[in-house]
């Protein structure tokens, strides 16, 4: 009898896992990208404006598979977070990450790092994907201390299939899931796109998002054709206004009327915003530009 109660325990639990993965698949994204050092961001602000998914960007693959969180930000340092199979970058820096995701006033359920496809290649023709390699025991020392659930890849000039394919499995079995944040090159992200997903279906697919940047390089991108190219919804970004590129700013009730638009149009899986802590340095509201996203994508 004992026996029957513990498999009758196990199959709820990992039917309550099929179940939760499929309302977390089926909820409409709403991102944000965060560019500079987050121990310097307002948390309070980012965890109850509205978006449900950090995408925090700067993190880079070195020549011997250690992970680097470069912090882009003056005042501040880049930091060594993982090498030899260890996190190394501090109790601050993980708890400061791992708590957007904590708390009942938090709307976040999911955090990724983006990455360029630096040193990808190499390590994954040697020493290869393994579990035994320090890029595979990196990631996932990476991923329990700062509770990652994904890896967005930004590859925007060396665009090979093979390692590309290869890194997101390796990604797959360390237990993250894999993103992309595509501008350009429609040929190259349905390629990887057919080739991660093979055999998979949602609510179980590896490379599960994708945020189509709709600014900059970007800012003439249809989602509905990306969408048809890619045989998936897309999650389309604009960036905040900023004094960066002023020209490629999108205010508030530019960002409602652009949304809205693909949202009739297209039927997208969601908005983001990309943000150099614009929001941040213009004085500008993460409450405003997270409500157009809610007001949308509830």
């Amino acid at each position: 009898m004992k026996f029957y109660g513990l498999v009758r325990a196990l199959l709820f639990q990992l039917l309550l896992q099929h179940v939760t993965a499929a309302l977390r698949a089926a909820s409409s994204i709403r991102g944000i990208y965060l560019f500079k050092d987050v121990m310097k961001s307002n948390t309070t602000a980012i965890k109850t404006s509205g978006f449900n998914s950090l995408i925090i960007f700067g993190v880079g693959i070195l020549e011997d598979g250690g992970i680097m969180y470069y912090s882009n930000t003056p005042g501040s340092t880049d930091v060594l977070i993982a090498t030899n199979g260890t996190y190394v970058g501090g109790a601050a820096l993980a708890d400061k990450v791992s708590s957007f995701k904590i708390g009942g006033a938090t709307g976040i359920d999911r955090v990724e790092i983006s990455m360029n496809a630096q040193h990808v290649r190499e390590l994954m023709q040697s020493p290869g994907p393994g579990p035994d390699t320090a890029l595979y025991r990196n990631f996932a020392a990476l991923k329990a201390a700062w509770g990652l659930d994904a890896v967005n890849n930004d590859d925007e000039s060396i665009y090979d299939v093979n390692s590309t394919v290869a890194f997101a499995q390796m990604l797959g079995e360390v237990g993250l899931k894999y993103t992309t944040a595509p501008y350009t090159n429609t040929g190259f992200w349905s390629t990887i796109t057919t080739q991660i997903n093979k055999g998979l279906k949602e609510p179980d697919l590896l490379l599960d998002r994708v945020y189509l940047q709709c600014y900059d390089g970007g800012a003439g991108n249809d989602p509905g054709s990306w969408q048809n190219t890619l045989g998936m919804k897309v999650v389309p970004l604009v960036w905040v206004t900023n004094d960066s590129k002023p020209s490629q700013g999108t205010t508030v009730a530019q960002a409602q009327s652009k949304f809205s638009g693909w949202k009739s149009q297209s039927a997208v899986a969601g908005g983001g915003y990309w943000n150099d802590y614009d929001i941040e340095k213009m004085g500008l509201s993460y409450t405003d530009y997270g409500n157009v996203l809610t007001s949308l994508f509830p």
